[in-house]
């Protein structure tokens, strides 16, 4: 009998009885001392991912994994229909340098969008740079553009099968031809030009030591200036801190030129410093204006010497301030836009105005004002979703922006700033028919009274029985906003049936510091408590039922998701836990791990060990418990989150699964990384198994 057509016929339970799990060796001789207690890890040795053994159970687990895969018998009609519906033109949000015109486009199938370049909005656009020429599989990725100020000259990164590393070169953009410039050790750093195009300014990391690029910490950063032409040896240090070396130095040029602004962070922490330094003088020194550490301060742009930041200094929901340079003192400092109702998200100056854009419970608003502060207008919006762009520089008399909701494909629109029209410049033709689904937002109570709010699509007519697959998915961490998004992969779930919910959990950004903190270090558990309310809710509102419904979310959304399981395994059919923090004790031994301290604590202090420990999720899975069907994904260049943390996780799930439960998997990309960047064969095979695996463990029709 063939694979599919048995697994039609028995339970997921039953069917994974037949899985044989690879063995996974335990050392029983490893542990740590954590303040006197030890704690067993018996599969640290899955942390040497360059090691054979480490190697042979990866292609062993996948064996079972994608054998799994290949037999639901969904899986191929699901791959075919994502593949149909992601087969559309989209275009990124154009920018302008130089009198010339850059964005991305993909005409549908290809694997990395296409950099192109024109005279003119409504000129013929010529390539510019194709990644997809740069790696037959189709994963080299651009992760960096910076146009010199001139338009001669292209600044380009690339990143390799995932990783956050890059790796920056220089294109003529007349020619099209590459020059010999090369930059290589460059991780989390943009690339800004000098004013006379003489060269840019990056930041970069000391080169690892040789098979530790993947894994080792990532510190030491410092900024570099490249003259066009030179050699990367031949670079002038502009800016390093030995004495900090936590610190993240980020440089780049005022739009005048007359300033570099450093933008110092410390780990994934919002506040941060902010240094200047004056390049019309030779040899000037670096002014440390911003060292308090005591806010959040986002250059938005100068007018002479009078700074203008985007800020949270005593504003939770953040505000506008400039400061004059020459009189720095805080009294002196004026306050252009007072904190609001609203999460003030962004700022931008264009045209002589401040464009604004709020979050108003997750969703997108922009008000413009001038650079007093006088309110100019509402910025009239296509309707109720999230807008980005809407960047240039103060003189631009136009800019872009693009919208999006869940049922609405991400829309260009042309907006004059004087006038404030918004006018559509493309919009993509998605084989997607958006009619029949409608989005409603709700507010639930957690454990402690606060009220989250989550967003429900489904089909409109929806019969609330308690019987309808649906799919939760969360993130709430580092001040990051979860907002009204298109997907093809979520467009292709709300066809075959699913509901999606989006919940918006503290950690998140979503209403400015306070909620932030709230779901940080000893408060982490707050968002697992608003995830679990949220999962309740949609079954006491009759959506689904504990076996019909699946959670997702990844990075720190995986963590959520592990932990969720660990806590309340009952309340789930299925979870897609994606590239987790699984290891809460040594998620900070490894690259930049270390810098999520802030969110998380740290296992090395005694109070903010006991709370992490309480929800790791590798250390708070029990034998013998029945966890819902699982499916870990991971990618082997992962180097954001290290794959070693759902390695451990997996192999200890596998374990605790008691005898009679569903599929305990863990699915490994290969050539692949923390997400960004993936070619689009990838995402779409990943999808598909995902889709399919969710249709047949929640028993959909």
């Amino acid at each position: 009998m063939r694979a599919s057509l048995l697994l039609c016929l028995m339970s997921t339970s039953a069917f994974a009885q037949l899985l044989n799990y690879p063995d996974t060796r335990k050392d029983s001789g490893v542990s740590d001392d954590y303040h006197g207690m030890k704690v067993a890890d018996p599969y640290r040795w899955l942390e040497d991912d360059n090691s054979d053994e480490t190697k042979a159970w990866v292609k062993a687990q996948n064996e079972v994994t994608f054998g799994f895969l290949k037999a639901l018998p969904q899986r191929a009609k699901i791959r075919e229909r994502l593949e149909k519906a992601w087969n559309y033109e989209r275009t990124g949000v154009p920018f302008q340098h130089g009198g010339k015109w850059f964005f991305n486009r993909n005409s549908g199938l290809q694997n990395q969008s296409v950099l192109h370049v024109a005279d003119a909005l409504d000129a013929n656009a010529r390539v510019l740079l194709d990644p997809n020429t740069l790696a037959k599989d189709g994963t080299t990725s651009l992760t960096e553009t910076a146009p010199s100020e001139d338009g001669k000259w292209l600044v380009y990164g690339v990143s390799k099968a995932g990783s956050d590393w890059q790796e920056f070169r220089v294109k003529d953009i007349a020619t099209g031809k590459d020059t010999e410039d090369l930059i290589e050790w460059v991780k989390f750093s943009g690339a800004s030009w000098a004013k006379d195009g003489s060269g840019f300014y990056y930041s970069r990391y000391p080169q690892p030591k040789a098979g530790a690029a993947l894994t080792a910490a990532n510190k030491n950063q410092t900024v570099y200036f490249h003259r066009l032409g030179a050699s990367q040896s031949a670079d002038k240090l502009v800016y390093e801190r030995p004495d900090q070396p936590d610190w993240g130095l980020h440089a780049g040029v005022t739009d005048d030129g007359h300033y570099l602004i450093y933008h110092i962070s410390h780990g994934t922490d919002p506040k941060n410093r902010l240094f200047y330094q004056d390049l019309t003088q030779a040899d000037s020194k670096v002014v440390e204006l911003l060292n308090d550490f005591d806010a959040s301060y986002s250059f938005i742009d100068n007018v002479g010497s009078v700074f203008y930041f985007h800020s949270d200094l005593k504003a939770l929901r953040y505000r506008v301030i400039a400061i004059d340079v020459t009189k720095p003192d805080r009294e002196a400092w004026r306050e252009i836009i007072p904190e609001g109702e609203h999460k003030l998200d962004s700022v931008s100056s264009i045209g002589g105005q401040l464009l604004c854009k709020y979050l108003q419970d997750a969703r997108s608003a922009m008000t413009a004002y001038d650079l007093e502060g006088r309110k100019i207008r509402e910025v009239e919006l296509p309707g109720i979703g999230t807008v980005g762009g809407f960047g240039g520089k103060r003189t631009d008399k136009i800019t872009h922006y693009a919208f999006t909701s869940f049922t609405t494909p991400g829309a260009i629109y042309h907006y004059d700033v004087a006038s404030g029209k918004s006018t559509l410049w493309k919009r993509p033709k998605v084989d997607f028919d958006a009619s029949p689904y409608e989005t409603r937002q709700v507010f639930v109570k957690s454990k402690d009274g606060t009220k989250v709010p989550m967003f429900i699509v489904h089909k409109k007519g929806l019969m609330l029985d308690g019987t309808n697959a649906t799919l939760l998915y969360g993130y709430g961490g580092f001040d990051i906003s979860l907002t009204p998004n298109f997907s093809i992969g979520r467009a292709i779930w709300l066809e075959l049936g699913g509901v999606y919910a989006l919940a918006n959990l503290r950690g998140g950004g979503e209403y400015g510091a306070e909620w932030h903190l709230a779901g940080t270090k000893l408060r982490k558990q707050n968002v697992f408590d608003d995830f679990i309310a949220c999962a309740e809710w949609l079954q006491k509102e009759s959506y689904t039922s504990p076996k019909k419904l699946a959670i997702m979310g990844g990075s720190n959304g995986g963590l959520l998701v592990g932990a969720c399981i660990a806590q309340r395994p009952e309340l789930y059919g299925a979870a897609l836990p994606a590239v987790g923090v699984m290891d809460m004790l040594r998620f900070h031994k490894f690259t930049i791990g270390w810098a999520w301290k802030s969110d998380y604590g740290s296992s090395e202090n005694a109070e903010e060990f006991r709370a992490i420990y309480a929800y790791s999720p590798l250390h708070n899975l029990k034998p013998g418990t029945r966890y819902p069907a699982t499916m870990v994904t991971t990618a082997d260049h992962d180097d954001r989150v290290v794959p070693a943390h759902s390695f451990k996780f997996a192999a200890q799930l596998q374990a605790c699964q008691s005898k009679d439960g569903p599929p305990a998997l863990i699915r490994i990309e290969t050539s692949a990384g923390h997400g960004a960047g993936t070619a689009l064969t990838k995402v779409i095979e990943e999808t598909a198994d995902e889709w399919a695996f969710l249709h047949q463990v929640l028993g959909m029709e």
